[in-house]
């Protein structure tokens, strides 16, 4: 297993090789560590594509380096519309792939390619922690957190971004407790986020997604705390499924809702999300559990990667920057609550 960086003394889910990007394959945790090797783009596409990599600021990660292993074969023009179409959905992506075409010039040298792809990765790290502080200052002492999905170092380029927040919590005595929703189907809070609480020393325990109401309803709950695969300019927040359900039941039971993403995330290209196009996955991801049939066969289902949470619902939007502001028609200003 790999150890943390020596320089950052954080866990990162990948690492350059030299001649390779290497991704911790994240299907596989937290029962097995094993690092996959991908020596070209498509490599990384395809990795990206089966979730190998996963987290708006990891695939952008991810994303670069699969520009520098292009520009190496002299195939970064060609590659470039493959990594793009790797996930729809997730706005680094493509700002990532965008900032290596514009940053690099007409020749793209392998050398200075690889430079910008770990200039973005030191960049999000740098991100993280800023965010970590806004985060925890707008949430301003003691709190219970639930958050959803995984947002922490295996999301982005080390520490995380919601959990990020967590950890700085955590780090300031203030947290209380720390909620982990499973996520279904992926189950990335089971896998990923309790392996992540965990490893870290964070006492958490780990919900049902359709019990996250009862224990609102309880009291245990203060803050839910959510990352971001895109974000438009008037706010709605794009973010793996669920995260609109538990805004609308934050809203109903009196709690506070933190969207903590880097500005990367923003894309004010897109005035809002009706035209945000939501990534579809195949159903048997819904039918089947680690490789098991769990629904009758031949059962179709509906599965959406994301959805969509108005800023209505929402009561911080956090970034590297501090709390973010977006671009609202006076019509669309949410009454405060």
């Amino acid at each position: 297993m790999r150890e943390p960086d020596s320089e950052t003394e954080v866990f990162k889910p990948f690492a350059w090789a030299g001649d390779a990007l290497e991704l911790i394959d994240q299907r596989l945790l937290p029962h097995t560590e094993s690092w996959l090797r991908c020596e070209s783009a498509d490599a990384v596409a395809q990795a990206i594509t089966d979730m190998v990599v996963r987290g708006a600021p990891a695939i952008g990660i991810a994303a670069a380096y699969g520009m520098a292993l292009a520009a190496a074969r002299g195939e970064l023009e060609q590659c470039a519309p493959k990594l793009r179409a790797a996930r729809p959905t997730a706005v680094n992506l493509m700002w990532a792939i965008d900032r290596v075409l514009a940053r690099c010039g007409p020749s793209f040298e392998p050398d200075v390619v690889l430079a910008e792809a770990h200039a973005i990765a030191a960049e999000d790290l740098a991100q993280n922690r800023a965010m970590a502080k806004h985060g925890a200052a707008v949430i301003g002492g003691p709190a219970r957190i639930y958050t959803h999905c995984n947002t922490g170092a295996l999301a982005t380029g080390g520490l995380g971004t919601a959990l990020g927040v967590v950890q700085q919590l955590h780090a300031n005595g203030d947290l209380l407790h720390a909620y982990a929703g499973e996520t279904r189907p992926w189950l990335q809070g089971a896998r990923l986020t309790a392996w992540e609480l965990q490893r870290a020393g964070i006492a958490h325990q780990l919900v049902v997604d359709s019990a996250a109401a009862s224990l609102m309803a309880q009291g245990q709950v203060d803050w839910v705390i959510v990352g971001a695969d895109r974000i438009t300019a008037n706010g709605d927040v794009f973010n793996k499924i669920g995260t609109y359900s538990l805004a609308v039941l934050a809203r109903h039971h009196g709690l506070r809702f933190m969207v903590a993403a880097p500005t990367s995330t923003i894309d004010l290209d897109a005035k809002n999300g009706d035209d945000i196009a939501i990534e579809q996955r195949p159903g048997d991801e819904v039918t089947r559990l680690a490789g098991q049939q769990i629904a009758p066969a031949d059962t179709q289902a509906w599965n959406p990667v994301f959805d969509r949470t108005p800023y209505s619902l929402i009561d911080a939007i956090v970034t590297e920057d501090g709390q973010w502001q977006p671009q609202l028609d006076p019509a669309e200003i949410p009454p405060l609550s």
